[in-house]
């Protein structure tokens, strides 16, 4: 099966004898063995069978193995958030004297890894700024081991062609690691330009119900060796029952995306040139700076759209605090739509020069759009800011 929506939903564990056509969940700590010969040949890696749910599980299994399908990976593994996913990739991957080239746009707890915690381990880093692709080259070492991005990235929306980044981290014989929450697996594939390890907050569009918690990690299996090798014995695996609940929200990933890019797009289509805002900002709209890129390497523009409220800070609480259907929470991906602050909630250990940096404005809101009514969403949003004008 090639098609991401038939992989998605027909990928499942493999039945038992009650013939079950929705897998069952494995709420089990360990698995029995049939003697004392099964158990030794099965830890001695002579056999293939589940020992302990920290290690393996058939929902964690099955929910690996659709993800892989989708970004056309080798191999992966589910970790209890994406940010266990994130910390464990570099972690396993990355020794004392190594250096991570990083875009200057990453996620604020993955800004938080790269200046307080590998710093204390010896690995040092250097962010590059998206919009100047020369700058990337000249900050690669001897010692550079990684390149880690997102794109889009988070919050502000910025592309980097993975194309272009394919080919430098092939001239360089670097590990290549992109962070495709924002867009899934149904607008691209980073698998296609090279890339070594895609990394998922399966918390956001995966469940897409703003109910569990989990990370995912998937691509070549070297590499995926020495990061389950490095979670076995630390343990921030994801619980079965979060799998299992993830897996099958996986069976309705391409529809609800489709539908919040088509939700997404109506809404920045209409807040554009509205008085009270600066800017809009969504990739598939033409005045997207990179507009092109987005076309190229997307399929639609995804389900998050930003803009900066004219007036900065307060003008921008005013406006969250208008909402009257829309929630105020500090999760993405969700059927119902969210609004954040990321200048004071997600972005907020930042400082102001690094915030700035990254387009990070004391006005600027992040709208993760979602699956209700568009009308209802433009509404609520259209109303809100008309009360500040």
């Amino acid at each position: 099966m090639s098609n991401n929506e038939t992989n998605s939903i027909r990928l499942q564990a493999k039945r038992s004898h009650n013939r079950e056509h929705s897998v069952p969940l494995y709420l089990t700590s360990s698995f029995l063995f049939e003697d004392a010969e099964q158990a030794r040949a099965v830890f001695a890696d002579e056999e293939e069978g589940n020992i302990y749910s920290r290690y393996s599980n058939p929902n964690v299994d099955e929910l690996l193995t659709k993800v892989c399908a989708l970004e056309k990976a080798e191999d992966g593994f589910a970790f209890s958030s994406g940010m266990a996913a994130i910390f464990s990739s570099m972690a396993a991957l990355l020794k004392a004297g190594d250096h991570v080239l990083s875009a200057r746009a990453v996620f604020g707890s993955t800004h938080q890894l790269l200046t307080k915690v590998f710093s204390k381990w010896g690995i040092t880093f250097s962010y590059a700024d998206t919009a100047a692709p020369e700058q990337w080259e000249s900050l690669i070492t001897p010692a550079t081991k990684m390149i880690i991005m997102e794109t889009p990235s988070n919050p502000g929306l910025e592309l980097i062609d993975l194309e272009w980044i394919g080919e430098l981290k092939r001239k360089h014989n670097l590990i290549l690691a992109v962070d495709n929450c924002f867009a899934t697996p149904i607008l691209q594939t980073p698998a296609d330009y090279g890339t070594d390890l895609i990394i998922h907050s399966a918390t956001k569009y995966m469940d897409g119900q703003g109910r569990v918690l989990g990370g995912i990690v998937v691509g070549k299996k070297e590499l995926i060796d020495e990061i389950r090798f490095f979670a076995r014995h630390t343990g921030p695996a994801m619980s079965p029952f979060n799998a299992w609940v993830i897996s099958k929200s996986l069976e309705t990933l391409s529809l609800r995306v489709e539908k919040h890019c088509e939700n997404a797009l109506k809404l920045a289509q209409t807040l554009e040139g509205h008085k009270a805002l600066d800017f809009v900002r969504y990739p598939f709209l033409p005045s997207f700076p990179q507009y092109e890129l987005a076309k190229k390497q997307m399929k639609q523009g995804g389900g998050i759209v930003t803009f900066a409220v004219k007036g900065g800070f307060e003008a921008a609480k005013q406006f969250v605090n208008n909402l009257q259907m829309i929630s105020i929470t500090s999760n993405l991906g969700d059927t119902r739509t969210i609004v954040t602050h990321p200048a004071s909630t997600t972005h907020s250990k930042l400082t102001e020069e690094e915030r700035a940096a990254t387009g990070i404005t004391p006005g600027l809101i992040r709208v993760s759009v979602g699956l209700e009514n568009v009308n209802d969403i433009i509404g609520d949003i259209v109303q809100a800011l008309d009360v500040i004008v």
